[in-house]
């Protein structure tokens, strides 16, 4: 998260300092620590045997948090790092990433209910508060890829090589 699109609105615009954003997430941190729920105790965790069961527990809230949180976690930023990779080197056209994006808000709206409903499922509550506020980073990673999308895109994207879709570099 936040890879290719947080240098760019640092450096082009004056939306927000690295330091303005250090201070809102220690704040939300701070907030989502206080206001979160009290792990409780490891139970005995229901056996997935298929990858359908994993999906359904991890929906319940049934799982513990970092078997939600990590394996999807790494997956979703490969995801995001390759597809914007793939835009900025002009491989993939601004509507065909605006699809990936697009494809991609299912799984993130699962992971996110996912985490919220287990982040009392570890053995601190401080990594339940710090699960939760990933999800609100994802959340403000396709704001800032929405606006970087507006306002920069002759910045983020390979205009110059972008034949088929330049008119929407403007």
């Amino acid at each position: 998260m936040f890879y290719f699109t947080l240098p760019i609105i640092t450096s082009q615009s004056s939306l927000v300092s690295y330091s303005d954003l250090i201070a809102i997430s220690t704040a939300l941190l701070l907030i989502l620590y206080i206001s979160g729920p009290n792990p409780e105790p490891f139970t005995d965790f229901p056996k997935n045997k298929t990858f359908r069961d994993y999906l359904f527990s991890a929906w319940c809230g049934y799982l513990p948090l970092w078997k939600i949180f990590w394996p999807f976690f790494i997956l979703l930023n490969g995801a995001l790092i390759y597809i914007d990779y793939l835009a900025i080197t002009g491989t993939l056209t601004v509507s065909s990433w605006d699809v990936a994006h697009f494809v991609l808000i299912n799984p993130i709206i699962w992971w996110v209910v996912s985490i919220w409903r287990a982040s009392f499922n570890t053995g601190s509550k401080f990594w339940g508060a710090s699960a939760r506020l990933v999800t609100l980073g994802i959340a403000l990673e396709y704001m800032l890829k929405l606006y970087v999308r507006i306002q920069y895109p002759r910045i983020f994207f390979n205009c110059q090589e972008l034949m088929l879709d330049y008119g929407n570099c403007f």
